[in-house]
């Protein structure tokens, strides 16, 4: 690889928390920026506005998804602005490119009637599982977050979690009466998981794993088998769309943005806002029970 991309991916890593996914993909996106430039014999420290455009055309004609496109801008830009704020470059080149365009896909979730009914069918099939559902559906977390939590992220008498995010930033996100409830039990069951003597600091340890605790990929499994048993289609259930459940409902009962942005850890509100989906039917039902005029439609 080349190393300036190398020492870039590095940085990212250090300084914004990168993931190994997102290194993986601005690397993979970065060398093939490379060879475009290599076929045409320039270097991809010295790229003109020019010759990038010509890229982003080539990558536009290639039949990628406008969200890989946007992907792939994203890095160049974060590429040439490093290479600028390193001096490497007395400019970035990147300033005037234009962005392709992305619809914003809804985001799936389930009804709350299909959340009760997981959430008791849980309860007698495997409450680790249980606990675990309960405390995505209270706190919007990311599975990563979940199945990772230490058990002293479980503060005082339980109202409240830490949550180590992204770029390992904390949250504190509440509890609701459920979630406390279930991790209550949950600690005296958990004993129980561990071999004799073995200790443990994750909430959720795993004998198997070599992390030592759930994996994502066990979890999610589990909630797939959970699904099929209450007849719900498996591929409208994962963990993310539990916390895609969690802010819909939430925007529904009338929650502020502001509140779910920072509960799900979110650094923009932009982001926040595909969960505004669930407002017009919020808004229609304001108009048809609140409105001075409502009571002539049942006349």
């Amino acid at each position: 690889m080349n190393r300036l991309i190398d020492s870039f991916l590095s940085v990212i890593v250090a300084e914004r928390g990168a993931s190994a996914r997102t290194v993986t993909s601005y690397g993979h996106d970065l060398e093939d920026l490379e060879n475009f430039l290599k076929s045409r014999h320039q270097k991809l420290e010295k790229a003109n506005n020019d010759v990038l455009t010509q890229y982003m055309q080539s990558v536009v004609r290639g039949g990628l998804s406008p969200r890989t496109q946007a992907r792939r801008l994203s890095a160049i830009r974060e590429f040439y602005r490093f290479l600028y704020s390193e001096g490497i470059r007395d400019d970035n080149p990147t300033d005037i490119l234009d962005s392709p365009k992305i619809g914003k896909a809804l985001p799936k979730y389930l009804t709350e009637e299909e959340v009760v009914s997981l959430l008791d069918a849980a309860e007698e099939k495997d409450f680790r599982l249980k606990t675990m559902l309960e405390i995505v559906y209270a706190s919007g977390m990311r599975v990563s977050e979940l199945v990772s939590l230490p058990v002293s992220a479980v503060l005082h008498d339980n109202s409240m979690i830490m949550v180590t995010g992204k770029g390992n930033k904390q949250r504190m996100v509440p509890l609701d009466e459920p979630a406390r409830r279930a991790i209550d039990k949950w600690l005296i069951l958990r004993e129980k998981n561990l071999r004799r003597g073995q200790k443990s600091k994750w909430l959720f340890p795993s004998r198997s794993a070599k992390q030592g605790y759930v994996t994502r990929d066990a979890f999610f499994k589990a909630l797939k088998n959970l699904a099929v048993s209450v007849g719900i289609d498996p591929h409208r259930v994962s963990p993310h769309v539990f916390r895609h459940s969690f802010a819909s409902h939430l925007i529904a009962h009338n929650a502020d943005l502001r509140s779910v942005q920072k509960m799900l850890g979110h650094a923009d509100i932009a982001t926040t806002e595909i969960y505004t989906h669930v407002m017009p039917e919020r808004l229609k039902s304001l108009v048809e029970t609140k409105h001075p005029l409502a009571h002539l439609n049942k006349i």
